[in-house]
């Protein structure tokens, strides 16, 4: 009786296991799709061009700033 009760234990842990991993896997391969791969790297350039493009307009400013203080201090 033990070794039948130890026997479903077995194989309901190792069905539990499989379809977990199954799971995952499908999860995995579908990630790794070219075409989300694709939607990845377009996202990821897209947000790279927009902080670039923060990033300038902030040196512009602070640019324009340190010359208007510049000017002001040789104009006295």
């Amino acid at each position: 009786m033990r070794r039948i009760f130890w026997l479903a234990v077995g194989l309901g842990a190792g069905a539990t296991a499989a379809v977990i991993a199954s799971r995952w896997m499908k999860r995995k391969t579908q990630a790794l799709a070219p075409a989300n791969v694709a939607r990845e790297a377009r996202q990821t350039a897209g947000d790279l061009g927009r902080l670039v493009r923060e990033a300038l307009a902030d040196a512009r400013t602070a640019m324009a700033e340190r010359e208007a203080e510049i000017r002001a201090s040789l104009e006295e």
